[in-house]
């Protein structure tokens, strides 16, 4: 994700330290006579000069054509983000309010959406947080429905409260006992296994002899196989407040928001890239072309996994410009998804 930085002596750190702080807090060019005036740097302003001429020179910074300041490039960003970033404690208030909140929700995708808008909320950027994986979400009961020929309506039960429904069409026609007996045979060798241990049992019987199983076996594997598919069970994401990004004139102009709102609404860029974080420990920072997608390249994602018994479910961030407030959103994400974790397990 990250490419080798350059070596930079403490007096250009320092400088470049200031430049990404100043642009971040006002999104305007940084010019040397605007850093000249910080006494802390002690600089003067030829001095500035050379040294923010070094730093361009590096690929840290650039000038944009309208301005004679500079801004951070995705590479100062990052230098800024591994190596000079002083990380800022967060207000708790709205984080207790979140716990009070969650407490009273009965669904694991009412405290998911809750989660996202905090989020947003104490970001004031986009907050996106995926759905727990299903594949980790414990079988608790099935039930099978005989619909026309050939159709079956499937009754999944997870951790004692979601339901998932879905029609799964089948060669072979099943009466409503069939079905019956079926769905007790699952229930009584798959109750309180996860999904995923379900799904790795499944395909070791699918492959095994037919002849060692009987009719009902064989009918009941079959059923299962086809309604606890995971790659059928598709997982999503929940995305709050991305209009807060309309606020940002570096993403504000028409193409800029019209292919960040398609990534928003077909949410595949977005689902692959939590995707790849659901292995990662702690919190991950992509910084515009970092991530891959063009869509995404005005744009930096902070995420972390949350996990139930020491198990990753899920990956929830914040969205925004290169240039948001880091110090801010890195411990904001960090702690949310210690927060949701808990309350998901409560």
């Amino acid at each position: 994700m990250t490419s080798t930085l350059p070596d930079l002596n403490e007096r250009s750190q320092q400088l470049l330290k200031l430049l990404v702080e100043q642009y971040i807090e006002d999104g305007q060019p940084v010019a040397s006579k605007l850093l000249s005036q910080n006494r802390d740097l002690g600089l003067s302003p030829a001095t500035i000069r050379h040294v923010m001429a070094d730093l361009e020179e590096m690929g840290l910074i650039h000038s944009p054509h309208t301005s004679a300041g500079r801004v951070p490039t995705n590479i100062g960003y990052r230098f800024f983000v591994d190596s000079l970033l002083t990380i800022k404690k967060i207000e708790t208030a709205e984080l207790e309010k979140f716990k009070q909140d969650v407490r009273q929700e009965p669904q694991n995708n009412q405290i998911v959406a809750t989660a996202s808008q905090l989020l947003s909320g104490i970001s004031h950027l986009a907050g996106v947080v995926s759905l727990p994986k299903r594949e980790s979400a414990s079988f608790r009961q099935i039930e099978f429905m005989p619909l026309s020929k050939g159709r079956i309506l499937v009754i999944l039960v997870t951790n004692n409260q979601e339901v998932h429904n879905r029609v799964i069409n089948t060669q072979k026609d099943y009466s409503a006992s069939d079905l019956q007996q079926a769905a007790n045979y699952l229930n009584d060798i798959f109750s309180g296994q996860t999904l995923r241990q379900i799904s790795k049992i499944i395909a070791h019987e699918m492959n095994e002899t037919r002849e060692k199983m009987n009719q009902l076996m064989v009918d009941a594997i079959s059923l299962a196989h086809q309604s606890l598919d995971s790659d059928k069970l598709a997982d999503d994401i929940i995305l709050s407040g991305e209009t807060n990004l309309m606020d940002f004139h570096e993403l504000s102009n028409k193409d800029s928001l019209r292919h960040l709102f398609d990534a928003f609404s077909q949410k595949q860029g977005i689902m692959h890239l939590l995707d790849r974080c659901m292995d990662a420990e702690g919190v991950q920072i992509y910084i515009g072309d970092e991530s891959g997608y063009q869509a995404f390249d005005g744009c930096s994602l902070v995420t972390a996994p949350y996990t139930v018994d020491n198990q990753t479910i899920g990956v929830l961030g914040v969205i925004g410009p290169t240039r948001m407030a880091y110090d801010k959103v890195i411990p904001l994400v960090d702690i949310t998804a210690k927060f949701l974790g808990d309350a998901l397990k409560s």
